[in-house]
């Protein structure tokens, strides 16, 4: 009797959580009364991922910021486990149109000014504090916007001063692509050059670990270079070497959240 008193417990607690559970993470896949209810069950954050639609090279599609933007931070709010993620900001600073510049010399890429970009962070801030969160994560999978990001949280906080409301830009997001993924990356015997800093074989691996489907196997080996938007050799990559790239970048991440949630301000 007392085994089947447990057992009857057990799955009464279980089918609780999974109603109190969101079926997702991600913010776009959920209705407003999951949105509600993850609120009034403790979920305080969310995060706000920017990617960016441009070139890397003849070998990687060019939403890849936006896919791993969202994959990543998928993985870090499930880390957290009081988290969501909202859509990803797709259209982003890329360089100047007419004449073009930075990656708007290759077909497909878009770019929209800096204005832009933050005046829609900003609106994106202001709309989840709305909602009810209370920490707005602002991160992003592109070097190029991190000031950017870094002014639109400084100037949100300024706006929310005293509110209890606070704005985070998180910059290990990027740093650990940057800085300890390259780092793990020579530990393994690659060289500066084979790295590279786009669509080399940092960039290329850690897009094979988050979805091979955007690498073209086929355009990988072979000379690369500026003038196919190459820098670095993606000639090494692997899913596993992307593998380090996508752990380091899950742990630093959810490790500065932690921190900066707890500091006050």
């Amino acid at each position: 009797m007392r085994l089947a008193l447990l057992s009857v417990l057990s799955i009464l607690c279980l089918g609780t959580a999974a109603e109190a559970a969101p079926p997702s993470v991600q913010l776009d896949d959920l209705t407003w009364t999951e949105v509600r209810s993850a609120l009034q069950s403790g979920t305080t954050t969310v995060i706000v991922p920017a990617g960016g639609t441009e070139q890397s090279g003849p070998h990687i599609a060019l939403g890849k910021h936006n896919v791993r933007a969202r994959v990543l931070a998928g993985r870090i709010a499930a880390a957290l486990g009081d988290t969501l993620v909202a859509p990803v900001l797709a259209y982003v600073p890329e360089g100047g149109v007419t004449p073009p510049t930075g990656h708007m010399r290759f077909p497909g890429t878009i770019s929209v000014p800096d204005s832009v970009f933050k005046a829609t962070l900003e609106a994106a801030g202001r709309s989840l504090r709305q909602a009810g969160f209370t920490h707005i994560v602002l991160l992003g999978d592109h070097g190029g916007y991190q000031s950017v990001l870094r002014q639109a949280a400084a100037d949100l906080n300024k706006e929310w001063a005293g509110t209890g409301v606070r704005a985070h830009y998180i910059a290990d997001y990027y740093r650990a692509a940057d800085v300890a993924y390259v780092r793990a990356l020579r530990g393994k015997g690659l060289s500066d050059v084979q790295i590279g800093s786009h669509a080399g074989t940092a960039d290329t691996s850690l897009t094979l670990a988050i979805d091979p489907s955007l690498v073209r196997s086929d355009h990988v080996p072979g000379d690369h270079g500026p003038a196919d938007g190459t820098n670095g050799d993606p000639g090494p990559s692997s899913a596993a070497l992307g593998q380090l790239g996508v752990d380091l970048i899950v742990s630093q991440t959810v490790g500065a959240i932690r921190k900066s949630r707890a500091e006050k301000r």
